[in-house]
């Protein structure tokens, strides 16, 4: 077996040694939408800290436990604070919770992520369903010895994001008068928001928003045989006046007021699934 097996193993031995329920969703909050936990029916939280090989989340708006309960009646796994390769984890570091909620019974995967818009027809505070990516900038999770045991060597990433949960996001966006928008995620390595020249590439290439996450997590999450649902939350403008600077605070503060939007399209999806 695999050192990074036997990785896994311990830490799905030592959660499941601290959490009996099984959820067949797991959640993953990003930049500033941390409250959403606090609608889960939390039945356990375990801090990322006592978590054998777990890294822990270095970045303000992000918090450190993982959590377990029912949101909307659904058993979750949710992890309140993500990780990112700016914060000098390998990809591999960053992806290792998806893997362990995987190895914890996890079939459909939620991830939400703070994004800078690109497209012109994008305000602040709006919502927008991936339904592709981009990952050039990034580093591949997957790149080294291929585990067996977790997926295929070559993964197809044809279907990055499955269909069936967008339809029923847009439906549900629609019964609630929630506006949704559907378009491509570029992901970088931050941690520097781009310039105006790198904005401008980006949405040549036929991005519509522009993110620091999301991407590693959902090649892991796809290898391994999850079904994939994200949505970005417009935080700030990249296609902007030149004096318009944009602070890490502003995005927290864009993302805690879009947070009601996303909390009810998450809840209604988790009970659908």
């Amino acid at each position: 077996m695999s050192d990074l097996m036997n990785q896994l193993n311990e830490t799905v031995s030592y959660i499941k040694s601290r959490v009996k329920s099984s959820a067949k969703v797991g959640i993953v909050l990003g930049s500033g939408l941390g409250n959403l936990s606090e609608v889960i029916e939390i039945e356990e939280a375990i801090p990322y800290t006592d978590i054998p090989n777990f890294p822990t989340s270095t970045v303000k708006g992000h918090g450190g436990k993982l959590l377990f309960g029912k949101l909307g009646g659904a058993s979750v796994i949710c992890m309140s604070g993500r990780f990112h390769f700016y914060e000098g984890y390998s990809a591999q570091q960053v992806i290792f919770p998806v893997r362990v909620m995987k190895l914890l019974g996890v079939e459909t995967l939620l991830l939400s992520n703070a994004a800078g818009g690109v497209n012109p027809n994008y305000k602040v505070g709006d919502l927008m369903i991936i339904n592709d990516h981009i990952s050039f900038f990034t580093a591949n999770p997957l790149i080294g010895k291929n585990v067996e045991e977790l997926g295929t060597r070559f993964p197809d990433m044809s279907e990055p994001y499955c269909k069936n949960l967008i339809a029923k996001a847009v439906a549900i966006g629609e019964q609630h008068n929630i506006k949704l928008h559907q378009g491509v995620y570029t992901a970088v390595t931050g941690p520097t928001f781009e310039t105006h020249a790198e904005y401008r590439l980006i949405k040549i290439i036929g991005s519509d928003v522009v993110g620091m996450s999301t991407v590693q997590e959902n090649i892991a999450a796809v290898h391994c045989g999850m079904k994939v649902f994200a949505v970005s939350v417009v935080t700030d403008l990249g296609i902007r006046d030149d004096n318009n600077v944009i602070t890490h605070e502003e995005v927290l503060q864009a993302a805690k007021e879009a947070e009601p939007k996303l909390t009810l399209l998450f809840t209604e999806l988790a009970k659908s699934v």
